[in-house]
């Protein structure tokens, strides 16, 4: 009988659950482990299981003095992809992973981020991509952004995966690794709360996004999906 298939979580902020992609890993039989790192240490790479998620949050790639996991973190991810662990990076967990592999990230971006259903147009290197392949059908995916700081130079010997009209670096894979600018666990109700911690019309926001969420959502479960396989594909070949 195949063993468990299990996956670690980090979430560096409270304020940025896991959200409905925890409930589209779990009904994929994926036995979830979650780490706030507000209470608990960055684990060790022989801990994980069989994938790592790493959430966004509201501080930015560049808070080492006040946030002091940021760099266990960063080493975290390089462990992983050593280990050839699949992991998946959201927002500033794909900024701490682009830094983590020597990019760059720009804190406060002039062109002042990204918030809403925006389409991310896929690049020629994600058609074949294991995780991203099955969302490049259409050539376009609507996703939800919810970011002020960017990746504006992508680790060395990466492409980019993924851009928006004013964001060239919204996805990239390093090794088992792809970080993902754009929130694909990211529900309606969990884009408003966001435009209120903002002080934006969160109002507004979350009408828009319920409004586009049939496609929205597609996205999300289907980069859950392709990152159930990879886990399953990992728990398999153990």
């Amino acid at each position: 009988m195949p063993r468990a298939v299990r996956a670690t979580i980090i979430q560096p902020d409270k304020h940025v659950p896991v959200d409905r992609f925890g409930q589209w890993l779990s009904s994929n039989r994926v036995l979830l482990r979650a780490v706030p790192l507000w209470q608990r240490d960055v684990p060790d790479v022989d801990s994980i299981g069989d994938g790592l998620l790493i959430l966004g949050g509201t501080m930015s790639a560049h808070d080492q003095a006040t946030h002091e996991w940021i760099e266990p973190l960063k080493k975290l991810m390089v462990a992983a992809v050593e280990a050839e662990i699949p992991t998946l990076a959201i927002c500033l967990g794909h900024q701490l992973l682009a830094e983590a592999f020597g990019g760059k990230v720009t804190v406060g971006h002039p062109a002042g981020g990204e918030h809403g259903a925006l389409p991310v147009t896929w690049h020629k290197g994600a058609l074949d991509d294991p995780l991203l392949g099955r969302l490049t059908e259409n050539g376009t995916s609507l996703v939800a952004e919810s970011h002020h700081d960017t990746v504006t130079v992508l680790p060395p010997g990466t492409t980019q995966l993924a851009s928006t009209e004013l964001y060239p670096n919204q996805a990239f894979r390093v090794g088992s690794a792809v970080g993902v600018q754009f929130h694909p666990e990211a529900s309606p109700e969990l884009m408003g709360r966001w435009a209120e911690l903002d002080g934006d019309d969160a109002r507004t926001l979350r009408r828009a996004m319920h409004a586009q969420d049939t496609e929205v959502s597609r996205t999300g479960r289907l980069l859950a999906q392709a990152f159930c396989g990879q886990l399953r594909a990992r728990s398999l070949a153990a």
